[in-house]
C-alpha cells in the first residue's frame, strides 16, 4: 500500500507591479540614487524622511477627491485603531504635512530631498509599477522664481551626470498666479461648455471639477477642441509675466535648455506658476521621466499658514532603464584560504583590509582553479592566496588577475592596521600590475 504523496506546497508569486532586483538594474538603481545624492548636495538640499503611510486625509485633501490618484489608486486601509491609513502614492504631501506639524516653518526657506517607494493600484506596464520608487526634491517656504530656476538647474544636473539628457527635452508652462488661473479657467469652462456634446466622458466628468487636465486629454475626441481652447497668455496678469519671465532668465543665464508648452498643466487649484517636465520619446507611452511645479496652495489646503513652495519628482526605475552601463561594485581582492588555519588568518586579514578601505572578499569553496575562476568572475584586481607555505614564512602570495603575475608579500606588513590603504594597495601589487609606483 503506497503512502499519499505530501502535497506540494505552492512557489510564492511576487505581488503583481512589484520586481525584484539583482545584478545589471539593482546596479543602475543604485547609480541612479547615489548620483542624486552626490548632486543634492551640492545645491544645499537637506535628506528628510517622512513615512511610508500617512492619514488617508493627507492625500485626499492634497491630491483632490475627485482625482484618479484617489478614488482608484490608493492603497488605503483601516488600522486597528479604526483609522484609515494610505501607503503614499507621492511624497510632496506628506513632506507638505510633516512641515506644519514639525514647525518646519522657522527653517524657511527650507530645501529638502529624499527618495524612496511609493505605491499605485494602477495597470503594470513598461516603466510603470504598483510599487515603484522615486527621487524628490522641494524649495519650502519660498516665493522667489529663483526657487524654481534652481530647481530646474538641479534636474537638468541630475540627468546630465547620470549621462541621459541627451534626448530628453525640458518643457516649461506657467499657470500665472491665482488671479491669472482663474480668468483662464473661466475662459476655459465656457470654450468647453460649447463643445460639451463633442467631449469624452471623462472630461464632462473634469468639466465640473478640473478643466484644465482637459487639456492633455489623450482621447482623439478631445483633442480639437483642447488644441483650439484659449492659452493662458492671454490671461497673465503682469506679475505672473514677471515671474515667468525670470525663471526663463535663470535657465538662460544656467544654461539650461528648455521649450514652452501652452499646454501643459496641473489640474489642482493650488498649483501656481511654473509647471514643467522633463520628456523624452525612449520610453515608449511612459515619456516623463522628472516633473513638479510650484504649488503655493498646498500647505494652507492642509491646514498649515499660506506658504510657498515648488518641487519636482523623477521615478527612479524610469532613470534607471535610460542609464547605460552602471559602474559596478566590485572587490578588488579576493582572499582565497588553502585549508583550515589559513581559513582563519584569511579571515582576520580580510577584517584588516575592509577597516583600511580595501573592498575584498572570500573564496570559501572548491580547489584553487576553481576559486580562482570565481574571483576573476567578480572583476577582482588580484587574488591573495594563504596555503601552508605562505604560513610557515608569514607570508602570502598577491596574484594579479590581469597580468597573470605573481609575489610574495610579507603577512605582517601588509596586515598593519596603521598602514592606510593607498599604500597597502601598493604593497600588494607592486611589480605585478604593470604600473610603476615611482611617483606615488
Amino acid at each position: 500500500m503506497s503512502k499519499d504523496k505530501p502535497a506540494k506546497i505552492p512557489t510564492p508569486q511576487p505581488v503583481r507591479g512589484t520586481q525584484d532586483m539583482l545584478g545589471d538594474f539593482a546596479d543602475r538603481f543604485a547609480h541612479v540614487v547615489e548620483t542624486f545624492e552626490r548632486v543634492r548636495r551640492l545645491y544645499g538640499f537637506k535628506r528628510v524622511e517622512v513615512p511610508v503611510i500617512e492619514p488617508t486625509a493627507v492625500f485626499a485633501r492634497s491630491l483632490g477627491e475627485t482625482t484618479d490618484v484617489v478614488s482608484k489608486e490608493m492603497y488605503s486601509f483601516d488600522d486597528r485603531g479604526g483609522d484609515s491609513i494610505t501607503l503614499r502614492p507621492e511624497f510632496t504631501a506628506g513632506i507638505a504635512r510633516a512641515y506644519i506639524t514639525n514647525g518646519w516653518q522657522q527653517f524657511a526657506p527650507l530645501k529638502v530631498a529624499t527618495h524612496g517607494p511609493l505605491f499605485r493600484y494602477e495597470r503594470p506596464q513598461k516603466g510603470r509599477y504598483r510599487q515603484f520608487h522615486q527621487l524628490d526634491a522641494e524649495v519650502l517656504g519660498s516665493d522667489s522664481p529663483l526657487a524654481d530656476a534652481e530647481l530646474l538647474v538641479f534636474a537638468d544636473q541630475l540627468l546630465k551626470e547620470l549621462g541621459i539628457a541627451e534626448g530628453v527635452i525640458l518643457t516649461l508652462n506657467t499657470l500665472g498666479d491665482a488671479a491669472s488661473r482663474d480668468a483662464w479657467r473661466a475662459a476655459l469652462v465656457e470654450h468647453f461648455m460649447g463643445h460639451r456634446g463633442d467631449l469624452s466622458e471623462d472630461s464632462l466628468a473634469r468639466l465640473d471639477k478640473n478643466p484644465l487636465r482637459i487639456l492633455d486629454s489623450k482621447d482623439p475626441r478631445d483633442r480639437p477642441i483642447a488644441d483650439s481652447a484659449p492659452d493662458i497668455d492671454a490671461f497673465l496678469t503682469s506679475e505672473a509675466q514677471d515671474f515667468f519671465g525670470a525663471v526663463t532668465a535663470g535657465l538662460d543665464a544656467a544654461g539650461v535648455a528648455w521649450e514652452r508648452n501652452a499646454r501643459l498643466v496641473r489640474g489642482l487649484d493650488y498649483y501656481r506658476h511654473t509647471a514643467f517636465e522633463f520628456v523624452t520619446d525612449r520610453l515608449g507611452a511612459q515619456g516623463t521621466v522628472l516633473g513638479g511645479g510650484r504649488y503655493d496652495g498646498l500647505i494652507e489646503n492642509l491646514g498649515g499658514p499660506p506658504t510657498p513652495a515648488v518641487g519636482w519628482a523623477a521615478g527612479i526605475e524610469r532613470l534607471a532603464m535610460l542609464v547605460g552601463a552602471a559602474p559596478r561594485d566590485f572587490v578588488e581582492f579576493v582572499l582565497i584560504p588553502v585549508g583550515g588555519e589559513a581559513e582563519a588568518l584569511c579571515l582576520k586579514l580580510q577584517s584588516v583590509l575592509r577597516r583600511k578601505g580595501l573592498a575584498c572578499d572570500m573564496g570559501y569553496k572548491g580547489n584553487i582553479k576553481k576559486r580562482m575562476q570565481r574571483a576573476d568572475a567578480t572583476g577582482a584586481v588580484a587574488a591573495i592566496i594563504v596555503g601552508g607555505d605562505e604560513m610557515r614564512d608569514g607570508e602570502i602570495t598577491v596574484r594579479h588577475l590581469g597580468s597573470g603575475q605573481q609575489a610574495r608579500r610579507t603577512l605582517a606588513e601588509i596586515g598593519d592596521a596603521r598602514v592606510g590603504a593607498t599604500h597597502t594597495r601598493r604593497l600588494l601589487l607592486e611589480g605585478i600590475d604593470g604600473n610603476s609606483w615611482s611617483n606615488e
